[in-house]
This record gives structure tokens, C-alpha cells and sequence, in this order.
């Protein structure tokens, strides 16, 4: 009877750490930043060499996953997708508002539309 009762509580024993160990598996992966998708209008862009410098500004930030720039006109449009946790948005516009002008890069000539 004593041998039935010691199995009895190693196998409780067993099922209880394999249980706690489930337990804990989602915690680990339940801290995944989201990836957010933005598109983000701007004024200025004259020309496709406004875009293609523009698109690898943001492309340095950290946090930023691609910049993938419209069609040059009165407003040009960026689709943007970042890391949340890693970059703010507040960056993104930033980067994009600092960056030189084709004709004369001392300009900032471009203006995010919010």
C-alpha cells in the first residue's frame, strides 16, 4: 500500500511541473511588439529623388521596417510600417520634416500633413 501511495505522489508531482510548465510557455511569447502600418501624406515633393531620399531616412530609424514611397504630386503618400515599442511616430514625421531638399539640402522644404 505504501508503494501505491509513493507512486501515486511521484506521478502527482510530475503532473503538477509539466502543468506549470504549460503555464508559463505563453508569457514568453506574449511579448511581441506590434508592427503598425501608416500612411503618411507629404507636402513638398517635387521630384522621384525627393522620395527615394525621404523613403531611406525613415528606412534608418530604428524600429523602422520599410518606407515604401507613392507617386510624386502636390501630396506624395508613404506607407510606412514600424516597430510601436521602437519608434514613435513623432520620429517618423520628424526624420521626414528634417530631411534635406534635392536643390538645396540647407532647405526643409517638406511638411508632413497630419
Amino acid at each position: 500500500m505504501n508503494l501505491v501511495k509513493s507512486l501515486a505522489l511521484v506521478f502527482a508531482l510530475m503532473a503538477a511541473s509539466i502543468s506549470f510548465s504549460f503555464a508559463q510557455a505563453p508569457n514568453s511569447t506574449q511579448q511581441s511588439d506590434s508592427v503598425i502600418t501608416a500612411t503618411v501624406k507629404v507636402k513638398g515633393i517635387t521630384c522621384s529623388s525627393d522620395l527615394k531620399t525621404i523613403a531611406t531616412n525613415v528606412e534608418k530609424l530604428k524600429g523602422v521596417k520599410s518606407c515604401k514611397p507613392g507617386k510624386t504630386g502636390p501630396t506624395s503618400t508613404f506607407e510606412i510600417r514600424y516597430t510601436s515599442s521602437l519608434v514613435s511616430e513623432k520620429e517618423i514625421y520628424a526624420a521626414i520634416e528634417e530631411t534635406g531638399g534635392c536643390k538645396n539640402p540647407a532647405d526643409r522644404p517638406y511638411k508632413v500633413k497630419k
